[in-house]
């Protein structure tokens, strides 16, 4: 029976604790540079709708004589339509984004809320009601701000997302250096 290579923990553990410093960094650069920051998920998203859309359009051509073909040469169409919105007039794109995270926020807290009413009175509900009431206050600071305060907001918040990401994965990558030898 041949061999099967097993990855050293300990090496990948290296690479992880790398990628987590980049990612911290970067996420620093992200939180001084809000508007660049902002820009590039733009970019990102519209150019990842682009791609999407020629492949839906590929995919329904292809489907053409099966049931819902225009529905997807519709979805296909209007995917790359947004991305190349988004493409155009990047500044309207992350105040859209600004506004779909605020709402989502707003939406997640008032769950939170009502979640924690029936809780109540069992242990850590006071953490979930905290939670959605945060929720709530930052939807409202997006809301006050909004759309002045969309590009700040997005970059700023693609900051923090990366140097949070750079943590766990330093902790990860510090846990599989301590890790014992394969082999």
């Amino acid at each position: 029976m041949a061999d099967i290579a097993v990855p050293d923990p300990r090496k990948a553990g290296a690479w992880v604790i790398v990628w987590g410093v980049l990612l911290i960094v970067a996420g620093a650069c992200a939180i001084l540079q809000p508007k660049v920051a902002a820009l590039a998920v733009d970019l990102l998203l519209a150019w990842l709708l682009v791609f999407a859309g020629i492949v839906q359009f590929v995919y329904a051509i292809q489907e053409r004589g099966k049931d819902g073909f225009r529905l997807k040469l519709l979805s296909a169409i209007l995917t790359f339509l947004l991305g190349v919105f988004l493409l155009l007039r990047p500044m309207l794109g992350v105040t859209s984004i600004a506004l779909l995270i605020g709402a989502f926020l707003f939406a997640s807290g008032v769950s939170s809320v009502m979640l924690a009413t029936k809780l109540k009175p069992k242990a850590g509900w006071g953490w979930v009601m905290f939670d959605g009431l945060l929720s709530i206050v930052i939807a409202a600071l997006i809301a006050a701000k909004w759309p002045q305060g969309s590009i700040a907001f997005v970059g700023f918040l693609v900051g923090i997302v990366m140097i949070y990401g750079g943590v766990w994965r330093i902790m990860l990558g510090r846990a599989l250096r301590a890790a014992p030898a394969v082999g």
